[in-house]
C-alpha cells in the first residue's frame, strides 16, 4: 500500500450538515441545501467561479434538534465524510434551496472547530485514504484472507437476488471490478440498513469494518426476511388447501424467493400467501343439534317470532339427520326494530357457530363483494373471503344486513356480485377476484335483512326464502318490554329493580301514547329516559319522601316518586328519633311519565276526525310497518275536475278515478246527488281528494275502498263510523281484490284503537298470522263487493237493496 499515491484533504474544511443520509467513502448521495449556514456555503465556495472538482467539502451527519436554536452551531457528529460536489441544482420553490450530488472520498476527524459564522470551518484529521486502485490480482494478493471472506459474502448476498434484473448483474459485475477495500463502504451504502448504522460503519476502522459489515447485514436481511420466508414456506406445505389453491401458492412462494425486496410486487405477493394460509380451508365448528336445548335458548332471547324460530328448528332437525347438508339462505323481511339482526346472532349463538355481520347499505361496488383484481395497487379480497378470514372458520354464520338497500354504479352491480354468493348450486365453487382460486361457501349459513322486497332484484330475490318478520302487538310489546327492554335499560344505567318499578299499564301507555312503531327500539329510547331520569333523583339521594317539582327540573328529565300516605310517618318534623322508612322504588305511572317524556306525543283522534261526512280510514303498509291512513274529500261548483293532493303515485290516482266513476254508474241505486240533484257527480261540481301527511309519497293499489267510502260518505251526507279501516283494491265492475300486507295493516289498526276492519274476501286466509288476542279485540269483516264495503261502513248500512253474502264473523 505504501508504493500508491494517494490523495490527500486540506487541514481545513468547510462543513457542510445533513440530515437526510449518512456519505460513506466511494459512494455518492443528493442531498438537498435549505438552512442558512449551507446556503452561505454553497454560495460561497460552490458558485463563485471556483471548479467544483478543486473543492472538498467536510460531510457531517446531524440530525436536527427542534429545541435547539437556530443561530447555535448544532452537536457535530465526530467522524465526517471528505467529499467532491459533482453537481449543484438551486430552486426558488416553495423557498431557496439547492440540491447537491456529492461522491464520498475518505473519512476525516475533527480535531476542533475553527470557525462558526457565516458556516463552519474546522481542522481535521484524515482517518484513511482513497488511494488509486492496482488490478484486480495485486489487490488480492495484498488485502488477505479477511478481505477475500468480505468478498466471498458480497458475492453470495447478490446472487441471492434475481440476477435477470439488469441492475443486480451491473452491480455483480461491479464487485469484481471494485478495490476490495472499499467494497464495505459501497456495500454499506446500496444495502437497506439505517442511518444508525451507516454512522457505526464510519466510526469503524477498515480492518474492523470488514468484521463488522457481515454480522449486520445477517441480523437485519437474512434472519428477519429470510426466517419469514421459510416460514410461510412451511405454513403452505402443512396447510390444508385445496389442490389447486396449493399450487397456485407453491408458485408464487418460488417467485418471491427470486424477487429482490425493494419492488412494489414483492409486498403484494407476500400479503396475498399470508392471506392465502390463514383462510379456513377445512376449518369448521361443530354445530350443537339439540332441539330442545335450541328452542330453549330461542325462545328465552326473543318473544314471538314463531314462523322464524320454527324455521330455524327445521333446519337443526333436518342437519341431525343429514351432516352434509347445505346452508340455506334466509332473507329475513320486516320495519325496523323487530329483531331481524338480533336474531341472526341468536341462531349462531344456538348453533355454536361463529357470527360475522356484512353491512350492504349504500354498497355500489361489485368489488367489495367479490374482491379485486391483484394488478391494481391497494387491491384486496372483498367482504366474503375478508369475512372468513376474521372468523377463521368456514361455516359460519353470515349476515348480510340491509340488502335491499344495494346500489349500482360504474363499478358493477354488487347485487349481480351477490347471485353466485347466494347460489347453492354455485357457492361452493365460489371465486373472488383477490384469490383467483374457488372457495367453498356451501357450509356457510347466508341470513339477509331487509325491509321491504320491492328493490330487491329478481334474479336475488328468486335464490333467497324469504322469512316475513312483521311488527309486534301491543301484548307482545309489553312482554318483550318487560322481559328484555327494561332489564338491559336498568343494566346499562346501573340501576336495580328495588331502586325503579314501571308497571305494566305505564308500559302500556308509553307503547300508545308517546310511540307509534312496528317495532321496539323508540320504545326502547324512552325506557332510557326513563332511567337516565332515575338515575339522577338516585345520584343525588333525593329520592326518599320527595315529590318532583316540575319547575326545578328541565323537561325530560324529571320522575316523580310515589310513596304510599300510609307508608308516612306522621310528624317527622317533631319527632327526632323516629326511624325512616326502608328505602321504596320510585313508581313510575303516567304522572312520572308526564313530567319525564313530557305530553303524549299521540292522542286518539279519530272520533274528531270522522265527525263529518266526507272522510273514512284506510290502512296502508309502508317498510316500517303498517298505518292507518285518513282520506278526505270536499266538494265545490265547478266544471267536474278531480283534484288529489298529497303526493300521491300514479297507482293511487288511478285507484280514484276508479271509484269516482264506479259511484257515477251507481249514484241511480243508492240515490247519490250533487249539490244540485244530479244523479251526474260531476255535473257543474268539483271534487277535492286530500291524503293527509302531505311530505309523504303514498302509492299503491290498496286504498281504492277507501276512497269510494269517502266519495259515498261526501255524496250521502253521512258519516262514516268512527271505529272501521279497511284496505282493498277495486275493479271498474266493483269487485273488491286482495292486497298484501294484512298482518302489519291489521296490527296498526290495533294500535290505532279501532274495532273493525274491513278487508277482501280473498284476503281471509292471511287472518290465521294474527295473534289470538289481537283477533279477540277486532271485528273482522270480508268483503267480495263494492256493496259489502258500504253496509259494513256505515251504520245500518248503505245500500237500498242489501246484498246478500256479507260476512261478518269475529274471530
Amino acid at each position: 500500500m505504501s508504493s500508491m499515491s494517494s490523495i490527500q484533504i486540506p487541514s481545513r474544511l468547510p462543513l457542510l450538515l445533513t440530515h437526510e443520509g449518512v456519505l460513506l467513502p466511494g459512494s455518492t448521495m443528493r442531498t438537498s441545501v435549505d438552512t442558512a449556514r449551507n446556503l452561505q456555503l454553497v454560495r460561497s465556495r460552490l458558485l463563485k467561479g471556483t471548479s467544483l472538482q478543486s473543492t472538498i467539502l467536510g460531510i457531517i451527519p446531524n440530525t436536527p434538534d427542534p429545541a435547539s436554536d437556530a443561530q447555535d452551531l448544532p452537536p457535530l457528529h465526530r467522524i465526517g465524510t471528505a467529499a467532491l460536489a459533482v453537481q449543484v441544482v438551486g430552486s426558488n420553490w416553495p423557498k431557496p434551496h439547492y440540491t447537491l450530488l456529492i461522491t464520498g472520498l475518505c473519512r476525516f476527524q475533527i480535531v476542533q472547530v475553527l470557525k462558526e459564522k457565516p458556516y463552519p470551518i474546522a481542522e481535521v484529521e484524515q482517518l484513511d485514504r482513497l488511494e488509486e486502485f492496482p488490478n484486480i490480482c495485486k489487490t488480492r494478493e495484498e488485502l488477505g484472507e479477511l478481505s477475500e471472506q468480505f468478498y466471498k459474502y458480497a458475492v453470495q448476498l447478490v446472487e441471492m437476488l434475481d440476477m435477470s434484473v439488469p441492475a443486480v448483474a451491473k452491480l455483480r459485475r461491479l464487485l469484481d471490478s471494485l478495490p476490495r477495500e472499499a467494497l464495505p463502504d459501497i456495500l454499506t451504502s446500496i444495502i437497506r440498513t439505517s442511518n444508525k448504522e451507516k454512522l457505526q460503519v464510519i466510526a469503524i476502522r477498515p480492518i474492523r469494518r470488514i468484521t463488522h459489515i457481515p454480522s449486520t447485514f445477517e441480523d437485519e436481511d437474512d434472519d428477519e426476511d429470510n426466517d419469514d420466508i421459510v416460514m410461510l414456506e412451511k405454513k403452505i406445505r402443512t396447510s390444508s388447501m385445496p389442490e389447486q389453491a396449493h399450487k397456485v401458492c407453491v408458485k408464487e412462494i418460488k417467485r418471491l424467493k427470486k424477487m429482490p425486496q425493494s419492488m412494489p410486487e414483492y409486498a403484494l405477493t407476500r400479503n396475498y400467501l399470508e392471506l392465502m394460509v390463514e383462510l379456513p380451508w377445512n376449518k369448521s365448528t361443530t354445530d350443537r343439534l339439540d332441539i330442545r336445548a335450541a328452542r330453549v335458548l330461542l325462545d328465552s332471547d326473543h318473544y314471538a317470532m314463531e314462523q322464524l324460530k320454527k324455521r330455524v328448528l327445521e333446519y337443526l332437525a333436518v342437519r341431525q339427520l343429514k351432516n352434509n347438508l347445505k346452508g340455506p339462505i334466509l332473507c329475513f323481511v320486516g320495519p325496523p326494530g323487530v329483531g331481524k339482526t338480533s336474531v341472526g346472532r341468536s341462531v349462531a349463538k344456538t348453533l355454536g357457530r361463529e357470527f360475522h355481520r356484512i353491512a350492504l347499505g349504500g354498497v355500489c361496488d361489485q368489488s367489495d363483494v367479490r374482491g379485486h383484481r391483484r394488478t391494481y395497487v391497494g387491491s384486496m379480497p372483498g367482504r366474503i373471503i375478508n369475512g372468513l378470514k376474521t372468523v377463521g372458520v368456514n361455516n359460519p354464520v353470515f349476515l348480510l344486513d340491509e340488502v335491499d338497500k344495494l346500489g349500482k354504479s360504474l363499478q358493477g352491480d354488487p347485487a349481480a356480485a351477490l347471485l353466485e354468493v347466494l347460489d347453492p348450486e354455485q357457492n361452493h365453487n365460489f371465486t373472488d377476484h383477490y384469490l383467483n382460486v374457488a372457495f367453498d361457501l356451501s357450509q356457510v349459513l347466508f341470513i339477509a335483512t331487509a325491509n321491504t322486497t320491492a328493490t330487491i332484484p329478481p334474479a336475488l330475490f328468486d335464490r333467497m326464502e324469504v322469512i316475513p318478520v312483521p311488527g309486534y302487538s301491543q301484548e307482545e310489546k309489553i312482554e318483550i318490554a318487560h322481559r328484555h327492554l327494561i332489564p338491559k335499560q336498568l343494566q346499562q344505567h346501573g340501576l336495580t329493580p328495588q331502586q325503579i318499578q314501571i308497571p305494566q299499564d305505564t308500559t302500556l301507555t308509553i307503547i300508545t301514547r308517546y310511540t307509534r312503531e312496528a317495532g321496539v327500539r323508540s320504545l326502547d329510547r324512552k325506557f332510557g329516559a326513563i332511567c337516565r331520569a332515575v338515575a339522577v333523583k338516585v345520584a343525588e339521594g333525593q329520592h326518599k319522601d320527595t315529590k318532583l317539582d316540575r319547575s326545578d327540573v328541565a323537561e325530560g328529565e324529571g320522575c316523580r316518586e310515589h310513596i304510599l300516605e300510609d307508608d308516612k310517618p306522621e310528624s317527622i318534623s317533631d319527632t327526632t328519633d323516629l326511624a325512616l322508612p326502608p328505602e321504596m322504588p320510585i313508581l313510575i305511572d303516567f304522572h312520572a311519565l308526564k313530567d319525564i317524556l313530557g305530553p303524549p306525543i299521540y292522542e286518539m283522534e279519530v272520533s274528531e276526525r270522522l265527525s263529518q261526512p266526507g272522510v273514512a280510514i284506510g290502512l296502508a303498509w309502508t317498510p316500517l310497518g303498517g298505518k292507518i291512513m285518513f282520506v278526505e274529500a270536499s266538494r265545490m261548483d265547478g266544471d267536474g275536475q278531480l283534484t288529489l293532493t298529497g303526493q300521491l303515485g300514479d297507482v293511487m290516482k288511478e285507484s280514484a278515478h276508479l271509484a269516482i266513476s264506479w259511484l257515477r254508474s251507481n249514484a241511480k241505486r243508492f240515490h247519490l246527488t250533487n249539490a244540485f240533484g244530479s244523479f251526474d257527480l260531476l255535473d257543474n261540481t268539483d271534487i277535492h281528494l286530500h291524503f293527509p301527511a302531505g311530505a309523504v309519497t303514498k302509492d299503491g293499489p290498496s286504498a281504492g275502498v277507501t276512497i269510494v267510502t269517502c266519495l259515498a260518505s261526501l255524496f250521502s251526507g253521512r258519516l262514516v263510523r268512527s271505529d272501521v279501516a279497511m284496505t282493498g283494491e277495486i275493479t271498474l265492475r266493483g269487485l273488491v281484490l286482495p292486497v298484501g300486507g294484512i298482518k302489519d295493516k291489521v296490527l296498526a289498526a290495533h294500535r290505532a284503537g279501532l274495532k273493525q276492519i274491513i278487508i277482501p274476501q280473498r284476503n281471509e286466509k292471511n287472518l290465521e298470522e294474527i295473534p289470538s288476542n289481537v283477533r279477540q279485540d277486532l271485528n273482522f269483516v270480508t268483503a267480495s263487493c263494492l256493496d259489502e264495503v258500504l253496509n259494513a261502513a256505515f251504520d245500518g248500512g248503505f245500500s237500498v237493496k242489501t246484498r246478500p253474502g256479507l260476512v261478518n264473523s269475529k274471530l
